[in-house]
């Protein structure tokens, strides 16, 4: 891929995305919504690709959209940004609906879209030092990059509206108090951290993974027999595939579990 504003690779089952413009705050444009799209299809249709990790390079994970780019678009931006939308959400809702777990390491600020990006993670580890705003009423803009589906689902309605009204700014620790991030680390130690976590998981069962993930997703708008069925079906499939059948025989016999 030929890809310019993320770095994308693969190794040990897991698909890095690493978002490579520091000197631009790894802001979000036409071109990184388009290599963002590309990344995460690439990680989709990898058969050896178990997890994706998002990391960034510099101080900033992601500062929102670029508005230099936007200021000097004049009146043509609702048609630019409208065309950068197409490929920025479909980015969003492929890791979304992805069976992969995505795992992020936020190591400095996010904002804007770059705090709607990081709200549609699975998991995300935080440094101490990291904050967190929305940032979009401030300049006269609503919400973009999905965060209206997923923010209230973290946080709740309320605290929602707050941050999206006030664009108050959250700490590491408050954004974990509220369940926007998952845990916090150290400064510097965010993407080790979540290196590590994207291991575990890439070491776990695919079918298992993957479909917890869905079930997961799909159990918040179900009704409680919807997501019993699903639970029962999903259940009694794992049962029968050999993952399952060597991770029951692995606990039975106090041992690490060897999924293929």
């Amino acid at each position: 891929m030929d890809l310019e504003t993320i770095d994308y690779s693969v190794s040990g089952r897991i698909a890095h995305i690493r978002f490579s413009e520091p000197d631009r705050a790894n802001a979000v444009s036409p071109q990184f919504a388009k290599d963002l799209r590309a990344a995460t299809l690439a990680a989709h249709y990898d058969d050896d690709v178990r997890v994706v990790l998002i990391t960034a390079e510099g101080k900033v994970f992601c500062a929102g959209g670029d508005l230099k780019i936007f200021a000097e678009a004049g009146d043509t931006l609702p048609h630019l940004a409208a065309d950068m939308l197409v490929d920025f959400h479909a980015a969003i809702y492929q890791m979304h609906r992805m069976s992969k777990p995505v795992v992020a390491a936020v190591g400095g600020a996010a904002g804007g879209a770059g705090m709607s990006i990081m709200c549609a993670f699975d998991m995300v580890v935080a440094a101490e030092n990291a904050k967190f705003t929305m940032g979009y009423t401030r300049v006269g803009m609503t919400p973009d990059g999905t965060s209206t589906y997923f923010l209230a689902r973290h946080v709740g309605l309320r605290r929602a509206l707050d941050l999206t009204l006030t664009n108050r700014l959250l700490t590491a620790g408050e954004a974990e108090q509220w369940g926007l991030v998952n845990r916090v680390v150290p400064k510097g130690e965010a993407d080790a951290a979540a290196t590590e976590l994207a291991e575990m998981l890439a070491a776990g069962s695919n079918f298992a993974n993957g479909n917890a993930k869905r079930m997961i997703y799909e159990g918040f708008d179900s009704s409680l027999e919807e997501s019993g069925e699903r639970e029962s079906h999903m259940i009694t499939a794992a049962m029968g595939m050999a993952d399952g059948q060597e991770g029951i025989k692995a606990f039975a016999e106090k041992r690490t579990p060897d999924f293929q």
